[in-house]
């Protein structure tokens, strides 16, 4: 496990085109998965039922997460869709729509729900979290920059660029820096707020050997950073990160007291109460 410095690991400024034949290797990292006890839940915390939202990566679907979401019910926890086709659209509609998801799951549950994203999800994952901390109890952020959401490589930022430019004809945008660094929405807001690190654990899943995201901007003060091997793709398919997220979504819950509504009961509603980092 990396644990996070006060300063943030500088991003190099030049023109980065990534490893993407590399990616391939995701087929490779299935079948260690698949023949690993993690796999089976051996070995790994068992979950106590917590209601846990999955967000897929730029260009991916829900579907691109089923094996994580199965891996998640066989040890415990109740994993639950966003609703995403491909992930390519405006942010902050995509925002709202987890942000209902999890007011949706926090009132059927009665407790704060864990949050997981895969690159673009993770993105959600951290600016879900500033702006709902009473209903998220977890986030982890996987192969996500938590830094500076274009930390990618020139091809992906191009395949950001059609993306937005479809966006923006569609009128389905609601700022004209949609999917850029200059979004001024109220996501992007979010996005680069303060983290509430005080009342939700946050952990970024990250691989040097990532070539899709530059690795560096995954390492922040503000969360329990841990490195793995493998490539961009495959990080939702490796047994490292499957380890890490059995060990994260395992930690009790940090409870902010501050937060708490009148007549005393926790925002939380659980039973979880140390604040121990």
């Amino acid at each position: 496990m990396c644990l996070p410095t006060d300063e943030l690991t500088v991003i190099p400024d030049e023109r980065w085109w990534g490893d993407h034949l590399r990616e391939t290797r995701w087929t490779l990292e299935l079948s260690r998965l698949l023949a690993d006890p993690v796999f089976h839940g051996r070995g790994v915390p068992r979950g106590d039922g917590r209601p846990v939202i999955l967000m897929p990566g730029f260009g991916a679907g829900d579907y691109t997460l089923v094996v994580l979401a199965a891996w998640l019910r066989r040890i415990g926890y109740h994993p639950h869709t966003a609703g995403f086709v491909t992930n390519t659209g405006c942010s902050d509609r995509g925002a709202d729509r987890v942000e209902r998801r999890l007011e949706q799951l926090h009132r059927r549950h009665g407790r704060r729900v864990a949050l997981i994203g895969h690159s673009r999800g993770g993105h959600y994952v951290r600016a879900l979290a500033h702006r709902r901390p009473e209903l998220v109890s977890h986030g982890i952020s996987i192969g996500a920059g938590l830094q500076r959401m274009l930390a990618t490589s020139y091809p992906t930022q191009r395949a950001a660029a059609a993306a937005r430019r479809v966006t923006l004809h569609s009128g389905r945008a609601r700022s004209p820096g949609c999917l850029t660094d200059a979004c001024d929405c109220r996501f992007a807001s979010d996005f680069v707020g303060a983290f509430p690190a005080d009342r939700v654990r946050l952990t970024s899943i990250y691989s040097k050997e990532d070539g899709v995201i530059r690795w560096q901007a995954a390492v922040v003060p503000y969360a329990d950073c841990v490195e793995v091997t493998g490539s961009h793709v495959g990080l939702i398919f490796n047994r490292k990160t499957y380890r890490a997220i059995a060990i994260a979504l395992a930690a009790p819950e940090l409870l902010n007291l501050s937060a708490a509504p009148e007549g005393g009961a926790l925002a939380n509603g659980g039973p979880h109460g140390d604040r121990t980092p």
